[in-house]
C-alpha cells in the first residue's frame, strides 16, 4: 500500500488551510444564493401583486360603473347591465385582456354566482356560485392578495387578486372581481436564476479552489522546507538554507531562519574549534609536565637539571591554571553570575606591574616600551583584579605578535567623563576583515599557531566583556605590516552594582 504524503495528511496545515477557505468558499455562496432567491422572489411577488391588483381595481371599476344594482323582492342585490351592449362588450374585453396577461378573469356578485368569466384553467359557468372561504375571505376584507387554489378550485396555486366593487361610494359590496395567474412563469424564471447562480457558482468555487490551492501551497512551502532544515540541523547538518523570495512576514520568518542557521553553523565551527583547541591546549601542557616528572622520577633527568625542569613545569601548570580562571570567568560572565568588586585605584600602577611580569619577554625581544615617562597617574573606580586580567591580556597579546625589535606604545589619557587606554604595538598586524573578528570567542588570527601557540582565543573576549561590564567598551585598529592598535575607555561613574551583567554583554555588538 502506498503511503500517504505528509503533505496531504489530515495534519497538513496545506489541508487545514484549503479546507477552511473552501468551507468559507462555499457557505458565502450558498449565503448569497439564499439572499439571491429570496430577493428575486419577492422583487417578482411585489411586482405580481401590484400589477394584479392594479388590473383587478381598474375592471372593478368598470364595472361598478356600467351595473345596475337592485334589490329583488326577496331583499336580494340584483345586478343588470345599464346598458345591455355592455354585456357583451364586456365579455369580449375581458377576453382580450386576460389573454394579453395570462390570466383568468372572473366578475362575481355578493351572493358568490358568477356573473362573467374568461378562464383557461378553471370551467366556470355564468350564474354558477363558486362560495369557498377564500372568496368570503376576499368580499369581506377589502382589495387582497395571496397565493392559493380558492379552496381546490385550481389544482395548483396561483396568485389571486381580489377587488371588490361597490354601486355607489359608501354602500354595500355588490361583487367582486377576481384575477389569477399561474406561478409557474415566477418559478421558472427563479429557477432559471438559480441555475445561472449555481453554474457560475461552480464554475467560481473551482477557480477558487484552484487559486487556494496554489496560494496556501506557496504560502505553506517556506514552512515545509524550514521544517526539513530543522530535521537536519538536528542530525547536524547547517548548511542548508530556505528560499526567502516575497515581500511579506513568511519572508521575514526564512531571513529570521536562515540568520538563525547561521548562528548554529558559526557556533558548531566555534565548538568543534573550542574542543580542539581545548584538546591542544590541555594535552601539550600535560604532556610536558608528565614528561618531566617522570624523567625527575626514573633518574633520565641529572639533579642538576631538575630545578630548571621543575620552573618548567610550574610555568605549565600556571598555564593550566590560567586557562581553567579564563574558562570559569568566561561561564560566569555568560551566566551573569560575575560580581564586580568595586574600588579606586592607579590605572597607571597595574600597566607598570604588567609590563615588569612580562619583562623577560620584552628583553628578549629586544622590545621598545614608549609612552611611560609621560603617563601620569589616573584613578579609576573598578574591579580592579578584573582590569588587571584586561591590561594583563592586551600586554600579553602586544609582545606576542611584536616583531623583533619592534616597539610597545602605552599611553593613558582622561576627561571629564571617561578615562581612555590605548596599547599600540609595532608587528604584522590585522587584515581589514578579521578586526571585528578578533573579540570573538575562540577566534585566533594566527589559524598555523606559528605564533599563537598558547592561546585558546578567549583573551579579546574576555577584555571586551569585562570593559562593558564596567559600561566602557573597546575598539581595534591596524594596519598591515605596520601596527596594531587597542583602544578601550572606562566611565568615570561606574555601573550601577544593580545591573544586568548579562544584559549588557547581549547589547547589539556583544
Amino acid at each position: 500500500m502506498k503511503r500517504k504524503h505528509k503533505f496531504f495528511s489530515g495534519k497538513s496545515l496545506f489541508l487545514k488551510y484549503m479546507n477552511v477557505s473552501v468551507i468559507i468558499v462555499f457557505l458565502s455562496f450558498l449565503i448569497l444564493g439564499i439572499i439571491l432567491t429570496m430577493t428575486i422572489s419577492n422583487y417578482w411577488y411585489n411586482e405580481k401583486h401590484n400589477a394584479l391588483s392594479k388590473r383587478a381595481d381598474s375592471i372593478a371599476e368598470f364595472v361598478r360603473t356600467n351595473v345596475r344594482v337592485s334589490r329583488g323582492e326577496n331583499g336580494e342585490i340584483e345586478m343588470d347591465w345599464i346598458n345591455p351592449g355592455y354585456s357583451q362588450y364586456m365579455s369580449n374585453f375581458l377576453y382580450i385582456y386576460a389573454r394579453d396577461v395570462d390570466s383568468d378573469i372572473i366578475v362575481i356578485d355578493n351572493d358568490y354566482r358568477v356573473l362573467m368569466s374568461v378562464t383557461r384553467v378553471a370551467q366556470l359557468q355564468p350564474g354558477q356560485i363558486i362560495h369557498s372561504e377564500n372568496i368570503q375571505r376576499l368580499l369581506s376584507s377589502g382589495p387582497h392578495f395571496e397565493k392559493g387554489t380558492l379552496d381546490n378550485i385550481y389544482q395548483e396555486e396561483r396568485y389571486i387578486s381580489g377587488c371588490p366593487f361597490y354601486p355607489r361610494v359608501g354602500s354595500d359590496v355588490a361583487g367582486m372581481v377576481i384575477i389569477t395567474t399561474d406561478t409557474k412563469d415566477i418559478d421558472s424564471f427563479t429557477g432559471m436564476v438559480m441555475q445561472i447562480f449555481i453554474l457560475s457558482a461552480i464554475a467560481t468555487l473551482s477557480m477558487s479552489i484552484l487559486a487556494i490551492g496554489v496560494f496556501s501551497y506557496n504560502m505553506v512551502r517556506p514552512l515545509r522546507q524550514m521544517a526539513a532544515a530543522a530535521k537536519r540541523f538536528g542530525n547536524g547538518d547547517f548548511s542548508v538554507r530556505v528560499s526567502t523570495a516575497g515581500n511579506d512576514e513568511v519572508k521575514e520568518l526564512a531571513i529570521a531562519f536562515n540568520n538563525m542557521a547561521e548562528s548554529l553553523s558559526a557556533s558548531e565551527i566555534t565548538r568543534k574549534s573550542f574542543v580542539a583547541n581545548v584538546s591542544h591546549e590541555l594535552k601539550t601542557p600535560m604532556t610536558t609536565i608528565a614528561g618531566f616528572i617522570d624523567g625527575i622520577l626514573d633518574g633520565t633527568i641529572p639533579k642538576d637539571k631538575q630545578e630548571y625542569y621543575l620552573h618548567i613545569v610550574s610555568d605549565e601548570v600556571k598555564r593550566l591554571s590560567r586557562l581553567v580562571r579564563s574558562m570559569l570567568d568566561l561561564s560566569r560572565i555568560d551566566s551573569g553570575e560575575l560580581k564586580l568588586n568595586f574600588q579606586r585605584f592607579d590605572l597607571l600602577d597595574v600597566l607598570v606591574n604588567v609590563l615588569i611580569t612580562f619583562e623577560q619577554e620584552i628583553s628578549h625581544k629586544n622590545i621598545e616600551i614608549r609612552g611611560l615617562d609621560v603617563i601620569t597617574p589616573k584613578m579609576i573606580y573598578g574591579d580592579k583584579d578584573l582590569l588587571h586580567q584586561v591590561v594583563y591580556n592586551l600586554i600579553e597579546n602586544a609582545v606576542k605578535f611584536t616583531n623583533e625589535g619592534g616597539y610597545i606604545e602605552c599611553n593613558i589619557t582622561e576627561n571629564s567623563e571617561q578615562t581612555d587606554f590605548v596599547l599600540k604595538n609595532s608587528g604584522m598586524g590585522i587584515k581589514e576583515d578579521e578586526i571585528d573578528l578578533v573579540f570573538g570567542r575562540f577566534y585566533k588570527t594566527d589559524k598555523s599557531r606559528s605564533k599563537d601557540k598558547k592561546g585558546l582565543g578567549l583573551g579579546l573576549y574576555l577584555v571586551r566583556s569585562i570593559v562593558r561590564l564596567h559600561g566602557g567598551n573597546i575598539t581595534a585598529k591596524s594596519v598591515v605590516g605596520e601596527f596594531t592598535e587597542f583602544d578601550f575607555y572606562l566611565p568615570k561613574k561606574p555601573a550601577s552594582k544593580k545591573s544586568d551583567n548579562k544584559k549588557r554583554l547581549t547589547e547589539k555588538g556583544g
